[in-house]
């Protein structure tokens, strides 16, 4: 008799090409790894074909495994419209919605933007994560990303918000006396700019162009941090208009830095752009985010 698949092997499927490997996929459905295994070795007996590839660094759809993931994401949106419907009354938009972004982002522009929504829809939560890395969207791990690129990754659909202006700022109150660009181009300032984890950060190549003697005092993880030290009088660094607007204790030193423009988009997966929950906060985003 033929295999029939069921809805628990198609999430199955699902969460481990997700997760990549077996304890991370048990923890995601809330069985243990042993099991995972189990019902994987059992849907490919039954299919008689393999769903996935093995390496040492874990578990790979194959294109039959991909298919059937594809199948369960359909799945599961249709689940979560479903579930929402249910819970919630026409006017009313509920459920998790996970956003991912930069610290930079975040407290700049995506934070400010859902304070003023949280009035409209009491009844959505949201998981936000700020990191560096994009990856989260295609394995499904979050439901938005707002990021600042110029080559936004094609398997995914967004919006351009507009560019990301950015300018060298100093402190009003400089330690080291720093008023104007003629200080930095003399080497009188201290430099604060990203670490090793940017490196191709245009911020960064544009000071080693510019200043290919000067090397940074001060590395830190994030922008957010490079405009924070900057306030505390610590140096110069390259900072976001959006970010520095309003800030009194900020000199800017510099027009808006061409070379360093980049673009800011907004994205989200083909799956999940129809979902309720998401759609409302997409569309939200979209009209409020404004960069000066």
């Amino acid at each position: 008799m033929q295999y029939k698949l069921s809805a628990a092997d198609l999430e199955l499927t699902l969460s481990l090409g997700r997760a990549g490997t077996l304890a991370a996929a048990g923890e995601r459905l809330g069985i243990d790894a042993s099991t995972v295994f189990r019902s994987v070795q059992r849907i490919e007996r039954g299919l008689g074909q393999t769903l996935f590839h093995r390496s040492r660094s874990g578990y790979q759809l194959t294109e039959l495994g991909r298919l059937l993931a594809e199948q369960a994401e359909q799945v599961e949106a249709a689940l979560e419209q479903a579930r929402t419907a249910a819970e919630a009354t026409p006017a009313q938009v509920s459920g998790l919605v996970r956003i991912t972004t930069t610290d930079t982002i975040l407290h700049g522009l995506v934070a400010p933007a859902l304070q003023s929504l949280q009035a409209e829809h009491p009844l959505l939560r949201y998981e936000l994560h700020a990191g560096n890395e994009l990856a989260s969207l295609t394995r499904r791990d979050a439901d938005i990303a707002v990021r600042a690129t110029k080559r936004p990754p094609q398997h995914l659909v967004g919006r351009h918000l507009g560019p990301v202006r950015v300018a060298l700022f100093s402190a009003k109150r400089s330690k080291g006396g720093v008023r104007s660009l003629a200080d930095v181009e003399a080497g009188r300032a201290d430099w604060i700019a990203p670490d090793e984890a940017l490196p191709e950060h245009p911020s960064v190549l544009w000071r080693k162009r510019c200043f290919p003697k000067q090397s940074p005092r001060y590395q830190v993880s994030s922008i957010l941090s490079v405009m924070e030290l900057v306030a505390l009088g610590l140096g110069v660094g390259v900072i976001p208009l959006f970010l520095a607007q309003g800030r009194k204790d900020l000199v800017q030193l510099t027009e808006v830095l061409d070379d360093c423009q980049t673009e800011l988009w907004l994205l989200t997966h083909t799956e999940s752009r129809h979902l309720r929950r998401v759609s409302t906060v997409y569309g939200h985003l979209a009209d409020s985010i404004a960069l000066p």
